[in-house]
């Protein structure tokens, strides 16, 4: 294990009562809070954090699923925040690139088939369906 230094710094009380606020949600020590925001400013090379380019992303989540996102931190070794980014990134980009994983496909085409009236329409069979217009609008 590395060996480790204290450091001590005088803050404005405003900026003392928000860290220690999101420390406390985060359920982290002082010691692990301070690394935790140290190590993010130096991944991202000093920049991104004074000039406003960033946003904070910040949710809450039941104790259950917290620990789970944990264990499976642990097993990949990934942290919480590249693991979240990589998540959402990966849905970005199936949205925008209109791709869906198997199981979103099944849980759409669930939802459509329960949205489908149970009689048949005037000239329309059971296995048609309306046409759309681009909006997913019936036409």
């Amino acid at each position: 294990m590395e060996n480790r230094k204290n450091l001590c710094a005088m803050i404005p009380e405003s900026l003392h009562t928000q860290a220690r606020t999101e420390q406390e949600q985060m359920k982290l020590t002082l010691s692990q809070y301070v690394e935790m925001v140290l190590k993010e400013h130096f991944e991202n090379g000093g920049k991104n954090m004074a000039n406003g380019t960033t946003r904070t992303l910040a949710f809450q989540v039941s104790e259950e699923f917290f620990e789970r996102v944990k264990a499976h931190l642990k097993v990949t070794g990934l942290s919480q925040k590249d693991f979240v980014i990589g998540l959402i990134e990966k849905a970005l980009q199936e949205a925008e690139t209109g791709t869906r994983t198997e199981t979103e496909k099944e849980t759409a085409q669930g939802a459509e088939a329960e949205a489908q009236p149970e009689q048949e329409t005037a000239g329309q069979t059971e296995t048609e369906t309306p046409q759309e217009d681009a909006q997913g609008e019936p036409a």
